[in-house]
């Protein structure tokens, strides 16, 4: 067992502990980050701390490390070919934000037997910067727009962006079947819930969290659509089970396709879910560098070519 002792700095005043562990210890499941808190491991200024404690600047952390753990697992390089294709898909760079076009396929962030996700890969390729942080997140098979801060502040603004529900995200997904042009407002409450095998899913439920999306069709063939999306609220797997309500699962959504549907987008040869986050618009942050558009800053990704491609193969 090591331990360190980290200084506050400007950065992370204001932040919670829990947040602050976190990132110092990327790599360190968030199970154990929450087991050495709520055993009084973890010391601000020599005295216990809670999950919710916020930080000064000029407090000393006291951090238990297993052997192996902590920062030194966060030095695994993820492979060059995965570094290569992600430089290609910055889309937009500033003084505070950097916007990525997630490859299908590539999780926000390594865990769970997984060895690096996009945040790690990030992190790699700008090791300069030391505060990178996610400012939200997309499911592992969804492609497109997210935003990364690059700066204490900038996350923080970011995250009372989306709470408040002022960042206008927008989507493009195919489902099985013609959707109804009257379902265009979906107004259902989401609750989440652990399957048999213990996956994690969600269901439309009046006790779950109030949840809004709004359809409308881009093109339509008689047996498929392609949609766009615009969530009102960030329920998890918001869009999918907003859609299957509708009566129209997304094509290759292995959680909540039928078998058939999945067997029929699989003998096409779609091997991903047919979701893609297409554009964020947000206000402009006022630094050198915003491309600032009547105070907007507006980001958009074009859906990639195995999203296009499924989209032909579906006949």
């Amino acid at each position: 067992m090591q331990i360190l002792h980290v200084k506050v700095t400007s950065d992370s005043e204001g932040q919670r502990i829990d947040n602050f562990l976190l990132r110092e210890l990327r790599n360190v499941p968030r199970s154990r980050v929450y087991r050495i808190l709520r055993k009084g491991e973890v010391r601000i200024n020599g005295r216990r701390s809670k999950p919710t404690q916020r930080l000064q600047v000029g407090d000393v952390v006291r951090i238990p490390v297993e052997d192996g753990g902590g920062k030194a697992a966060d030095q695994i390089k993820p492979p060059a070919r995965v570094l290569r294709q992600l430089e290609q898909c910055i889309l937009y760079e500033d003084g505070d934000i950097l916007a990525i076009n997630k490859p299908c396929g590539l999780a926000v962030h390594g865990g769970s037997g997984l060895g690096f996700g996009l945040i790690e890969c990030v992190r790699h390729m700008f090791p300069g910067l030391k505060r990178l942080e996610l400012a939200h997140r997309l499911d592992r098979d969804t492609s497109g727009c997210i935003l990364i801060a690059k700066n204490r502040k900038s996350v923080v603004r970011l995250h009372d962006l989306f709470r408040k529900r002022q960042i206008r995200k927008t989507y493009e997904l195919l489902v099985y079947g013609c959707w109804n042009k009257s379902d265009r407002s979906v107004r259902l409450s989401l609750l989440k819930f652990t399957s048999p095998a213990g996956e994690r899913r969600v269901r439309v439920d009046p006790e779950g969290k109030q949840a809004r999306t709004e359809f409308s069709v881009i093109e339509q063939k008689s047996d498929f659509t392609w949609l766009r999306a615009r969530p009102y609220t960030g329920r998890t797997h918001q869009i999918r089970v907003h859609a299957l309500a509708c009566g129209k699962a997304i094509v290759g959504d292995d959680k909540y396709a039928s078998d058939a549907q999945l067997e029929y987008s699989a003998n096409r040869g779609i091997r991903r879910l047919c979701l893609h986050a297409s554009s964020l618009v947000l206000p402009a942050i006022e630094t050198a560098g915003s491309e600032e558009q009547g105070g907007v800053l507006k980001i958009e990704a074009v859906p990639p070519p195995s999203f296009v491609q499924a989209w032909k193969q579906l006949e």
